[in-house]
Parts: structure tokens; sequence; C-alpha cells
């Protein structure tokens, strides 16, 4: 569909109006137009690279509630500076970074309410902190001890608590789309205003589940905003690869569902965006598709190495756009967080992490025994003889054979 320039130009007056809380007409773009074709192909930006935003389109929150996002994300990136170098140490089995991607994650979680649903795609385990899971839950998850929820029986970087609803991340990979639609579903059936923000890779706009999550949504008119952290690399797949579409966004249209393009390191364009969308779907207009246009400046997992397949120059542009420096630089800028009290945060939530980490790293380990507890209501014949099994080959190799000694 060719696009004219002053198409574009309405289109982005428009979003740019409705995002500063100044709707030109009060209309949402849902249908095939130039608009909103121009809405999923440009991109929604507030705060530049500098650290400059036009304070017209500044989302109108508390000061504190800047800092506040400014601490989740700061706590995201300290999380990968600490916890990264344990996996490699071996103290921890797995870990997947969030660096580069802090603004996607955070923006959306505080543009939902605590009643409504955070159901993560891959890297957002910071944003369940953020809504509530407890940090030493997380390091313990982390570790897999016997504080773990799951008792060592998930691979790392899975935490969440049902008190925050914020669901555990799935590892197969937009598994988790309709289960985000399944919970909009229930939400809508029980006449409740409650909103679902589920979360995905670019990779995973090319799964079956996300077609399928998308049309039912659109179909049903349900609660639900997906959101895209598109990176740009789906493992070793380069998105050019991934997907011949004109960019991720337009796949939403094609179920006509309203969607957005967002530089996704911009902090105040996402969190604008996605509320802007929650507001939409708890008014039962049914939901939309965000896409976050960011980058995975570090490896896909502490089981990747992205120098195989990717060339070492190519995130270094995408570190001078990075979601933390610019946001600091606007709230210095403002008198919010000026740099001494940034320090003084920063070395807080430092220390609070340690100190999570050296309490969890020092919990015991789950009992033998739980192995077979949690599979079926009650352990059945073959469980046990498996257990029974693998007690005589710790006896044997002289790691135990009580039912009671720890699992590892």
């Amino acid at each position: 569909m060719a696009v004219t320039k002053q198409a574009k130009r309405s289109a982005a007056d428009k979003v740019s109006k409705a995002l500063s809380g100044q709707p030109e007409d009060g209309r949402i773009i849902e249908a095939w137009t130039d608009e909103a074709f121009a809405l999923a192909t440009g991109v929604i930006q507030i705060l530049d690279e500098n650290g400059h935003a036009d304070p017209q389109r500044v989302p109108q929150i508390s000061p504190e509630a800047h800092r506040q996002l400014y601490r989740g994300m700061l706590q995201s990136r300290l999380l990968d500076d600490r916890l990264m170098p344990l996996q490699r140490q071996g103290r921890i089995g797995f870990y997947i970074e969030a660096r580069g991607q802090e603004a996607g994650m955070i923006g959306g979680a505080h543009a939902i309410e605590p009643r409504d649903y955070f159901i993560s795609g891959l890297r957002e385990t910071a944003a369940g902190i953020y809504r509530g899971v407890p940090l030493r839950t997380h390091m313990a998850q982390m570790f897999g001890n016997a504080n773990d929820v799951t008792l060592g029986h998930q691979l790392p970087c899975h935490s969440g608590t049902r008190a925050s609803n914020h669901l555990i991340m799935s590892s197969c990979v937009s598994s988790q789309l309709p289960q985000a639609v399944g919970v909009a579903w229930a939400a809508k059936l029980d006449k409740t205003d409650t909103v679902v923000l589920g979360y995905m890779g670019d990779g995973g706009t090319s799964e079956e589940d996300f077609h399928v999550a998308m049309n039912f949504a659109a179909v049903f008119k349900l609660p639900v905003v997906f959101v895209c952290q598109n990176n740009q690399w789906a493992i070793s797949t380069p998105l050019s690869q991934q997907t011949a579409s004109q960019t991720i966004a337009v796949k939403g249209l094609a179920y006509g569902i309203p969607s957005y393009r967002v530089d996704g390191n911009d902090i105040f364009a996402v969190y604008s965006t996605i509320k802007a969308a929650v507001d939409r779907a708890r008014a039962g207009d049914g939901p939309s598709f965000i896409e976050n246009l960011t980058y995975r400046v570090g490896p896909h997992s502490s089981s990747d190495d992205p120098t195989r397949y990717r060339d070492p120059h190519e995130p270094e542009p995408w570190r001078t756009k990075d979601p933390l420096v610019r946001y600091r630089k606007w709230l210095d800028a403002e008198g919010l967080l000026p740099s001494e009290q940034e320090a003084e945060l920063a070395a807080h939530v430092e220390r609070e992490i340690r100190e999570a980490i050296a309490a969890e790293e020092a919990a015991a380990k789950p009992p033998l025994r739980s192995l077979i507890e949690t599979v079926f209501a009650k352990p059945n014949w073959l469980l046990e003889e498996q257990l029974a099994e693998l007690q005589r080959v710790r006896a044997k190799r002289g790691g135990g054979a009580s039912d009671e000694g720890p699992l590892g």
C-alpha cells in the first residue's frame, strides 16, 4: 500500500496528540487506512537518544512515578550485571539478559493495574519484580533451592507469583499468547475490567500460537494488549530472515487490530502507547498490538555465543540508544534525579541484589523426594521405582540414599 508523506504526517500528528492526552477527534484508527498503516510502519518517539523530549508529550505522571520507572529499569540492568557472572561461575545453571530492553517491559508493567495480568515472553522477569514478585523469591528460583516455589524443577529465570498476577515465562515460543487470550476471555466472561498484557519476541510472531491468539482476541474483542519486543534477532535468526513483512506491527492490521510501532528504548513512548491501549481494552474496545523497536545487545542466553553469527560491531550503534542513559539524562535535566541521588539509588539497589543472592545461595536444597511429589496428586509406582533407582546410584557414588537427602 502506498502511503503519502502527507498521510504519514497526519497520522503522526494524531497519535502525538492522543498520547499527550489531547485526542483530535476522540476516535481510534482501526481500519486499513493510510493513517493506520502509517502508525504501524513509522516509529513513535517522545524521548530521543540525547535525553530531550517535547514537554507537551511527556506522560503526565508524578515525579515519584518517574523515579519508580527509572528504579525498575536500573534494577533490571543490575540484575544482569550480577547474575550473568554467577552463571559463568557455575553458581546458577542458566540466565537470560534483558540488557537494552528495559524500557519495553518496565514501561508496560507500569501501564497496568495490580488487578491486571502481565504474561511474560522471555526477558521480562524484572517486570515481575517491579509488579511485586519478591526479590528473594526470584533469587530462590534462580538457585532452585528449598525456598523456590517450584523446588528447583524449573529452568532459572522462570519466576512469578499468583499474588502479583505475573505469569512465569514460557520457554516454548509464543505458547503464552493463547494463555493471555484465555485469561482475557475469562475476564470478559466474568464481566470484570481486568486487562491482560501479553509479551513476545519478534521470532514469536512466526509461530502459529501468535496467529491463533491474534485472531481469537480480535474476533471476540478481548481486553488484551499484545507487545512484541522486536530486538532484531530470534536467537541466531536475523529479522530479515524472520519475516518479509515491512514491519512486525503491520501483522496486527491483518487481523483488524489497531497496531503501533514504537521506539522500544524510549520509556515515554512505550508507557504512553501501552497505557492508551490498556485504557482502550478496559473500556471494552478490544485488543491492540504494539511493536517495541529495540535491540538485543548481548547473547540470546547464557547458552549462546552471538560472535558465531553476528558482526561484533553491529550492536555498537544501539549502545548510544541505551534506554537508561537517555532517561537518566532527562531526569537529571528536570531535577527529578540528580546524579548524586542516582548514585545513591544504584548503590541501594545493588546492595539489595547482593543480599538476596547471599541469602538464597546459602539456603538448603530441595529434598530428593520432591522430584516425584509434584508430578501427580500422589506418586505412582513407576515414579517410586525411578526414585529408588536414583537413590541406588547416588549411594553407589557416595551421594547418600536417604529420601530426605538434598537434590543436586
